[in-house]
This record gives C-alpha cells, structure tokens and sequence, in this order.
C-alpha cells in the first residue's frame, strides 16, 4: 500500500495484520475517491473515523488538508497510524485518538470538512456513524463512505443528501453533500 500523490506520493505505509479484521482499501478505490474529493481537500480539516492503518487520512494530509483527525478504537491500528505519519513526514498535521468512533462523535465538539467513512463492512457502523454526524459536518462539507456493493444507506445524513454511488467491484463509495438533492 503507497501514498498515490502529493507532498508524500509513493511512501508505503504499513498495514495492518489479520484478514478477518483488516480490509483496506484498494488503490483503484483510492484513486476514485481522491479523485472526486481532489477540489474539496486543500486547507480542509479532515475526520478520518475508522482510522485503520490511516491510508485515507494521510492521503488526504499529502494532498494539501490542513489537518487529519484519526480515530480508531483498535491500539494496534493507533500505532500503525503514528508510525504511517511519522514516516511520510505528515505527524505536525495530525491527531491521532485511541477511541470508540461513537463515543467520540457524541463527545467532539469539532466540525470538520471532509469526513471520510470507511469502516469494518456488514457491522451497521457506518449507517451508525452516518446517524451521529449531525453538528459534526461543516457547510459546504462532504461525506465520503467505502461500503460494500448494494448495501442500504440512508437518503440524508447530518443535514447532507445522498449525491451519487460510484461502484468499484464490490466495493461502492458514496458521497453526501449539502443541496445534493437540488
């Protein structure tokens, strides 16, 4: 897994062991949500929720974010993370919380521009997560979700509409904007 562009393009990052647990996201996948997100990044704050190895995060800080929350409840996944910065130069751009995604979206009082959902699939975390949103999403925000293919989302979430559903294989992403449905 590498770093596709940016201040730390081409950086492996670590990963995390245990298939059962760990599915990151291929570079296809990657590339697409970067992609759509390449005009929505520069000077942003970023919430990546399900942190995981931190790929999605650190993509976003090596494509010019401002800063990158990541959080994760998992300590092995909180040192993966802190390592991957530490070793694309990204750590003075980050935070990084060893936490329950929810009880940290209760408890934050932070608002964010880009929050970035990625988490273990066929849970009900992300439609959760999506729930728990609301005051977390700055106008003008958006929502990004890695999801497995055909799996019930919701029509709005944190004042946002679901925009558009990419399809990848099996895996879709989805992206939620303020005035999606105008």
């Amino acid at each position: 897994m590498r770093v596709i562009t940016g201040s730390a393009r081409g950086r492996t990052l670590l990963t995390l062991s245990g298939d059962d647990i760990v599915r990151p996201t291929t570079d296809r996948v990657k590339e697409a949500m970067f992609s759509i997100l390449q005009f929505e990044l520069e000077g942003r704050r970023v919430l990546d929720l399900f942190g995981g190895c931190g790929q999605l995060g650190i993509e976003a800080l090596s494509r010019g974010a401002a800063e990158c929350t990541f959080v994760d409840k998992d300590k092995q996944a909180v040192s993966v993370i802190q390592k991957n910065l530490e070793h694309t130069g990204l750590t003075d751009f980050a935070k990084v919380l060893h936490t329950d995604a929810f009880a940290f979206l209760k408890m934050t009082p932070a608002v964010f521009d880009v929050v970035l959902l990625d988490p273990p699939y066929a849970a009900g975390l992300l439609q959760k997560a999506l729930s728990l949103l609301d005051g977390r999403v700055a106008p003008g925000g958006v929502i990004m979700c890695e999801l497995p293919l055909g799996e019930a989302l919701p029509e709005t979430a944190a004042g946002m509409s679901l925009y558009r559903r990419y399809k990848y294989g099996k895996t879709e992403l989805a992206v939620y904007r303020m005035g999606a449905e105008e």
